[in-house]
């Protein structure tokens, strides 16, 4: 396979260093069998989830946020001071405002850096990668931290089954840096978004539309609300058709990749998603036994999962792949280049 490169820009960004953090505690099936109606295997069957990670009392998305900021750094060998820009995915801000990058900014001791959080749910981290990307294509940075971090245990509804088997907490750190001489890096991207789906997965309350008050609270619509059936069969269909396009887009075939990362959603939507691609299952990436959703985690946390496994190599072609509430889409075609 020869790849055609689109001459868009001059210089092109790579990921240079992937960093992760979950929180120690865990939350088990069995643990969720004792809180609602459920089951281990009924969860296992429908999710492909045993596992979770629970933020602890008093642990933000921004603390979870830093910690995989400093696996990231520490890996690549830099200084949190050589950073120019930080950008977080995330549905789950520390606050309102200020931006929760703001407070990682000054956590990691980042002083010449800027930042700003970016809101796309499950999309989070795809969306953040590309809007990174482009600060390195025009030449503005050199480094850039794009994050993917949710406390979702903060925004869960742990009387409801539908919701509360589903999401974790944790967060992914990428670095942009500029390509070096024969690397390709950040290739192709195909995004999405359908608002018509709003009200499929949402949080009612909280916002301009419901500001806080006792009848929200009493109705207890701070807390994910999902129609699963719909968000489901939306997911399966357009996590393909993404991936299809940026693919076709770039002459390139589901088997000429050598790793799928999807976001880790559903067990049966990224197995669905591989199979309508042709793409061998020994090349998709699945860790959602161990974290479940964390939303704008999942991606680069899937990364982590594939780097420990010896399963990225430098020359590799990967595809990444996401939907999420709004609804959002959103597809990556990358060269690994370390």
């Amino acid at each position: 396979m020869s790849l055609e490169l689109k001459p868009r820009v001059a210089v092109r960004a790579k990921i240079s260093s992937v960093g992760t953090y979950v929180p120690e505690r865990i939350l088990t099936n069995a643990d969720l069998e004792k809180m609602v109606e459920t089951n281990d295997q009924w969860i296992l069957e429908r999710t492909g989830i045993r596992e979770r990670h629970m933020a602890a009392k008093g642990q933000a998305t921004s603390d979870l946020a830093v910690e995989a900021a400093k696996d990231c750094l520490a890996k690549r060998g830099i200084d949190a001071s050589e950073i120019d820009c930080i950008i977080v995915g995330t549905v789950t801000p520390d606050m309102l405002f200020p931006a929760t990058a703001c407070l990682v900014q000054a956590k990691l001791g980042a002083t010449k850096a800027w930042g700003f959080d970016l809101s796309a749910a499950c999309s989070a981290f795809t969306y953040a990668l590309q809007v990174g990307s482009k600060f390195i294509e025009s030449g503005a940075h050199k480094k850039v931290l794009v994050i993917g971090a949710d406390t979702m245990s903060s925004i869960v509804d742990y009387t409801d089954r539908s919701t509360c088997i589903l999401f974790g907490d944790g967060a992914g750190c990428i670095l942009l840096e500029p390509c070096e001489e024969g690397e390709v890096g950040l290739i192709d991207f195909h995004h999405e978004v359908d608002g018509n789906g709003g009200p499929a997965l949402n949080m009612p309350a909280g916002g301009s539309l419901k500001p806080s008050s006792h009848e929200t609270v009493d109705a207890r619509e701070h807390f994910i609300r999902q129609d699963g059936q719909t968000v489901y069969k939306f997911a399966v269909r357009k996590m393909m058709e993404a991936s299809e396009t940026v693919l076709a887009n770039n002459g390139v075939a589901g088997t000429e990749i050598a790793a799928f990362i999807p976001h880790q959603a559903n067990k049966r939507i990224i197995l669905a998603t591989a199979e309508r691609l042709g793409m061998p299952l020994e090349r998709v990436v699945i860790n959602i036994d161990r974290y479940g959703n964390t939303t704008g985690g999942t991606i680069p946390l899937a990364m982590g999962t594939a780097l420990e496994e010896g399963r990225l190599k430098k020359g590799d072609l990967v595809l990444l792949a996401s939907v999420g509430a709004g609804f959002t889409v959103g597809a990556t075609l990358l060269r690994w280049e370390f």
